[in-house]
Protein backbone atom coordinates (compact mmCIF):
# COMPACT_ATOMS: atom_id res chain seq x y z
CA UNK A 1 0.00 0.00 0.00
CA UNK A 2 0.88 3.60 -1.12
CA UNK A 3 1.85 5.90 1.82
CA UNK A 4 0.41 8.91 1.69
CA UNK A 5 3.73 11.16 1.46
CA UNK A 6 4.66 9.22 -1.68
CA UNK A 7 1.11 9.37 -3.05
CA UNK A 8 1.08 13.48 -2.53
CA UNK A 9 4.33 13.48 -4.17
CA UNK A 10 3.09 11.78 -6.91
CA UNK A 11 0.38 13.59 -7.81
CA UNK A 12 2.54 16.95 -7.44
CA UNK A 13 5.12 15.86 -9.45
CA UNK A 14 2.66 14.58 -12.15
CA UNK A 15 0.44 18.14 -12.00
CA UNK A 16 3.79 20.17 -12.52
CA UNK A 17 4.15 18.19 -15.55
CA UNK A 18 1.21 19.06 -17.30
CA UNK A 19 2.33 20.94 -20.54
CA UNK A 20 2.82 24.41 -19.99
CA UNK A 21 1.73 25.52 -23.36
CA UNK A 22 -1.80 23.43 -22.67
CA UNK A 23 -1.92 25.23 -19.43
CA UNK A 24 -1.55 28.71 -21.49
CA UNK A 25 -4.42 27.45 -23.50
CA UNK A 26 -6.92 26.49 -21.13
CA UNK A 27 -8.94 28.35 -18.79
CA UNK A 28 -7.97 28.79 -15.26
CA UNK A 29 -9.86 26.01 -13.83
CA UNK A 30 -8.55 22.57 -14.61
CA UNK A 31 -10.66 19.40 -15.00
CA UNK A 32 -9.13 16.53 -13.35
CA UNK A 33 -10.71 13.15 -14.34
CA UNK A 34 -10.41 10.65 -11.57
CA UNK A 35 -10.99 7.23 -12.46
CA UNK A 36 -11.60 4.53 -9.48
CA UNK A 37 -12.01 0.86 -8.97
CA UNK A 38 -14.29 1.30 -5.66
CA UNK A 39 -16.27 4.33 -3.86
CA UNK A 40 -15.54 7.35 -2.50
CA UNK A 41 -16.08 6.26 0.58
CA UNK A 42 -13.74 3.22 0.69
CA UNK A 43 -11.32 5.33 -0.70
CA UNK A 44 -11.52 8.12 1.38
CA UNK A 45 -7.78 7.81 2.26
CA UNK A 46 -6.70 8.32 -0.69
CA UNK A 47 -9.12 11.29 -1.64
CA UNK A 48 -7.70 12.56 1.25
CA UNK A 49 -4.07 12.71 0.06
CA UNK A 50 -5.32 13.71 -3.46
CA UNK A 51 -6.48 17.07 -1.89
CA UNK A 52 -3.89 17.44 -0.24
CA UNK A 53 -1.19 16.82 -3.30
CA UNK A 54 -3.31 19.56 -5.57
CA UNK A 55 -3.30 21.68 -2.99
CA UNK A 56 0.60 21.65 -2.61
CA UNK A 57 0.84 22.23 -5.59
CA UNK A 58 -1.71 25.22 -5.91
CA UNK A 59 -4.88 24.27 -7.14
CA UNK A 60 -8.33 24.06 -5.16
CA UNK A 61 -11.08 22.41 -5.78
CA UNK A 62 -13.59 25.12 -6.86
CA UNK A 63 -11.23 27.92 -7.01
CA UNK A 64 -8.93 26.37 -9.95
CA UNK A 65 -9.65 23.05 -10.40
CA UNK A 66 -12.45 20.62 -11.01
CA UNK A 67 -12.68 16.99 -10.66
CA UNK A 68 -15.55 14.76 -12.42
CA UNK A 69 -15.29 11.30 -10.44
CA UNK A 70 -16.38 7.93 -12.21
CA UNK A 71 -16.42 5.52 -9.16
CA UNK A 72 -16.74 1.12 -10.81
CA UNK A 73 -18.47 0.55 -7.30
CA UNK A 74 -16.23 -2.80 -7.30
CA UNK A 75 -17.80 -3.55 -10.89
CA UNK A 76 -14.68 -3.73 -13.40
CA UNK A 77 -16.75 -4.27 -16.29
CA UNK A 78 -17.80 -0.69 -15.89
CA UNK A 79 -14.28 0.88 -16.38
CA UNK A 80 -14.09 1.28 -19.96
CA UNK A 81 -17.65 3.45 -20.30
CA UNK A 82 -16.52 5.11 -17.33
CA UNK A 83 -13.12 6.05 -18.69
CA UNK A 84 -15.03 7.19 -22.03
CA UNK A 85 -17.21 9.43 -20.13
CA UNK A 86 -14.21 10.85 -18.64
CA UNK A 87 -12.67 11.27 -22.37
CA UNK A 88 -16.33 12.67 -23.43
CA UNK A 89 -16.09 15.75 -20.66
CA UNK A 90 -12.81 16.92 -22.23
CA UNK A 91 -10.88 16.79 -18.93
CA UNK A 92 -7.13 17.86 -19.28
CA UNK A 93 -5.69 14.52 -17.06
CA UNK A 94 -7.24 11.49 -16.28
CA UNK A 95 -5.87 10.26 -12.64
CA UNK A 96 -6.32 6.84 -11.69
CA UNK A 97 -5.58 4.78 -8.28
CA UNK A 98 -4.21 1.41 -7.28
CA UNK A 99 -5.26 -1.08 -10.26
CA UNK A 100 -4.18 -1.66 -13.61
CA UNK A 101 -7.63 -2.34 -14.71
CA UNK A 102 -8.34 1.39 -14.49
CA UNK A 103 -5.05 2.35 -15.97
CA UNK A 104 -5.53 0.14 -18.63
CA UNK A 105 -9.33 1.61 -19.32
CA UNK A 106 -8.07 5.17 -19.27
CA UNK A 107 -5.30 4.10 -22.04
CA UNK A 108 -7.80 2.83 -24.34
CA UNK A 109 -10.28 5.83 -23.70
CA UNK A 110 -7.37 8.20 -24.81
CA UNK A 111 -4.16 8.54 -27.05
CA UNK A 112 -3.98 12.52 -26.19
CA UNK A 113 -5.39 12.74 -22.72
CA UNK A 114 -2.09 12.45 -19.48
CA UNK A 115 -2.74 9.48 -17.52
CA UNK A 116 -1.38 9.95 -13.77
CA UNK A 117 -1.73 6.45 -12.43
CA UNK A 118 -0.34 4.91 -9.26
CA UNK A 119 -0.15 1.53 -8.83
CA UNK A 120 1.52 -1.34 -6.88
CA UNK A 121 2.93 -3.15 -9.69
CA UNK A 122 5.76 -3.22 -12.23
CA UNK A 123 3.92 -1.29 -15.15
CA UNK A 124 6.18 -2.65 -17.68
CA UNK A 125 5.78 -6.14 -16.96
CA UNK A 126 1.91 -5.45 -16.18
CA UNK A 127 2.16 -4.40 -20.26
CA UNK A 128 0.94 -0.45 -19.39
CA UNK A 129 4.18 1.27 -20.95
CA UNK A 130 6.85 -0.36 -23.59
CA UNK A 131 9.54 0.91 -20.94
CA UNK A 132 10.26 3.34 -17.96
CA UNK A 133 12.79 5.52 -20.08
CA UNK A 134 10.23 5.60 -23.25
CA UNK A 135 6.96 3.97 -22.28
CA UNK A 136 5.73 5.42 -25.57
CA UNK A 137 2.62 6.53 -26.61
CA UNK A 138 2.49 10.06 -24.65
CA UNK A 139 3.29 7.78 -21.43
CA UNK A 140 5.58 8.18 -18.59
CA UNK A 141 5.22 5.71 -15.89
CA UNK A 142 4.48 7.08 -12.12
CA UNK A 143 3.54 10.24 -12.98
CA UNK A 144 1.99 10.69 -16.26
CA UNK A 145 0.69 7.87 -18.37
Amino acid sequence: MIRRREFITLLGGAAASWPIAARAQQSAVQLIGYLGVGTADANSHLMTAFFQGLQDTGYTPGRNVEIKYRWAEGDYARLPGLAVELVQERVDVIVTVAAFPTAFAAKAATTSIPIVFMIGGDPVAGGLVSSLSHPGGGTSPGSLL
